[in-house]
């Protein structure tokens, strides 16, 4: 079964930066597009970036110029590089396959206050 392992998540002050990993244990990782999901609280889980196969990035409005989604498919590992974070930002954060093919992670909680 795969396994999802995400980390990097913290406290940050508003317009701060935080980058976030995903390890995935699924050997054909490569040819998988990948995602970053939020859960902010008392909210149902959302979308926030998507990773193709090949590199290429779509975000969602909401994060737009600030956010960054990358993938080393050598280790198999998803990236968010979050820069210029809201409040409307908290949330945990989690990665998975588009369309969540696989049993969800931990996330790792991401608090975006002064």
């Amino acid at each position: 079964q795969v396994q999802i392992e995400e980390s990097g998540g913290g406290w940050v002050h508003p317009g701060g930066s935080l980058r976030l990993s995903c390890a995935v244990s699924e050997r054909q990782f490569s040819v998988y597009t990948m995602a970053w999901y939020r859960q902010p609280p008392k909210r149902e889980r959302e979308l926030v970036a998507v990773v193709t196969a090949g590199g290429n990035t779509m975000n969602v409005p909401s994060v737009e110029g600030r956010f960054t989604a990358s993938r080393d498919n050598a280790k198999n590992t998803l990236y968010l590089q979050m820069n210029s974070l809201k409040a409307e930002d908290t949330a945990v954060y989690y990665c998975n396959s588009h369309g969540g093919l696989w049993p969800w992670g931990q996330g790792t909680q991401v608090t975006v206050a002064s």
